[in-house]
């Protein structure tokens, strides 16, 4: 599938903004933890991604895997609090590529709910590498999710199944989508964010 900037150029995937807000010293030190560690490599941008992506999918729970009511949104919250659902996990990865120079979007797919109830948005991340937009999904996982860091093949938390009306959306954006920030802002819990995500974009 061909993925499509929002913005053209890559200045907009590397700029700080209200959710993504990598110059938050928060951010900043965070992101120099996997870096530190890779400073001497010769494929410094390559060994950051994989390090910032492990970080964010294994030491970040996701908020309904770890039972937590609390919603984060800034990218600052999701690393200082240490939990998030896939959105504000894919704004915290993103903060730690941005901080280090390495282009990143934000994806989106639809999916069946836990349950088969409907349909969520899901948020995996893009990440620009050789030239290249790599999908990454930093949700975490749990029994029956394996999502791998790799630049050789998409390894995802979830693949869509077009039978359940399931989708990956081509568009890769710069800033999150309004529908689903708008829900993240306003819900009070993780409870009610549920009821308040798009179905769709």
């Amino acid at each position: 599938m061909g993925l499509i900037q929002d913005t053209p150029g890559l200045s907009a995937h590397l700029a700080a903004g209200e959710a993504v807000d990598h110059e938050h010293p928060v951010g900043r030190e965070t992101a120099a933890r996997p870096a530190k560690g890779v400073v001497d490599s010769r494929d410094h941008a390559h060994d950051h991604a994989r390090a910032a992506h492990t970080f964010v999918r294994d030491a970040i729970p996701h908020a309904q895997d770890a039972g937590d009511p609390r919603v984060t949104w800034r990218a600052s919250d999701v690393l200082r609090q240490r939990t998030g659902i896939c959105h504000a996990k894919a704004h915290a990865l993103a903060a730690l590529l941005r901080a280090e120079g390495i282009p990143a979007a934000l994806c989106r797919q639809r999916l069946t709910q836990d349950g088969g109830g409907g349909h969520v948005v899901h948020g995996p991340v893009a990440v620009r590498l050789d030239g290249t937009w790599h999908r990454q999904d930093p949700r975490g996982d749990k029994p029956g999710l394996d999502a791998q860091f790799s630049l050789t093949g998409e390894r995802p938390a979830f693949v869509p199944d077009p039978k359940s009306s399931e989708v990956d959306y081509p568009v890769l954006y710069a800033e999150p989508h309004p529908a689903v920030l708008a829900a993240l802002k306003a819900a009070p819990d993780r409870p009610r964010l549920w009821q308040s995500l798009p179905d769709a974009l």
